[in-house]
């Protein structure tokens, strides 16, 4: 298994903007015409922050309307807050806060022989990167440029910790670049290559 950062980002390097708004992807094409369906099928568990827990219940659950959406996601979630937040009816979803490295043990062990999956933001993205939990980043850059808003990994990443492994591009608003992530010995972390 390996653990993921999987994102989408703009040109200079943001998630969101200020206010969390993700219009500006959206206008850029289907998620399901990128790699995305190919990728939801081998993830056995997710990580998320508070910010991007909220978000999804704004605009994908929306629990106050007449008809509530579902649920997106079969695999378990672990949601990182500081704060006691709405539950999800019949979603499998565990809110913890503090270290991220007990979670990262319980999640591997339900996600089995799937990989988990760092949803976001960045922050928590960040962290698993700085317990070397973190394996493999994939980031769907995109077309348009923001200036400013919540960045994709706020950490100083400097060679040769990344491993650039693939590059695709996916109709005219995307190119996917996935990068190993190497231990500080210069190998690849636990689930790549070289193992730890």
């Amino acid at each position: 298994m390996r653990t993921q950062y999987y994102a989408a980002a703009s040109l200079d390097g943001f998630i969101a903007t200020k206010d969390d708004s993700l219009d500006w992807l959206f206008s850029l094409g289907d998620v399901n015409d990128t790699s995305y369906p190919q990728f939801i099928q081998g993830v056995g568990a997710l990580v998320m922050g508070a910010a991007t827990y909220e978000w999804m219940l704004r605009h994908v659950i929306k629990p106050a309307s007449a008809h509530p959406g579902a649920w997106p996601y079969v695999q378990p979630a672990w949601v990182f807050s500081n704060r006691v937040l709405p539950t999800v009816p019949g979603a499998d979803i565990r809110f913890v806060h503090g270290d991220v490295r007990p979670v990262y043990q319980q999640a591997c062990a339900v996600a089995g022989d799937g990989n988990l999956w760092v949803v976001g933001g960045g922050e928590l993205a960040g962290q698993f990167y700085d317990a070397g939990l973190l394996d493999e980043l994939i980031v769907q850059v995109s077309s348009v440029t923001l200036c400013s808003g919540k960045p994709f990994l706020p950490r100083r990443i400097m060679p040769p910790v990344l491993k650039l492994v693939s590059v695709q591009q996916f109709g005219e608003g995307f190119a996917e670049l996935r990068y190993q992530v190497r231990n500080t010995t210069g190998a690849l972390s636990h689930g790549g290559e070289s193992g730890r």
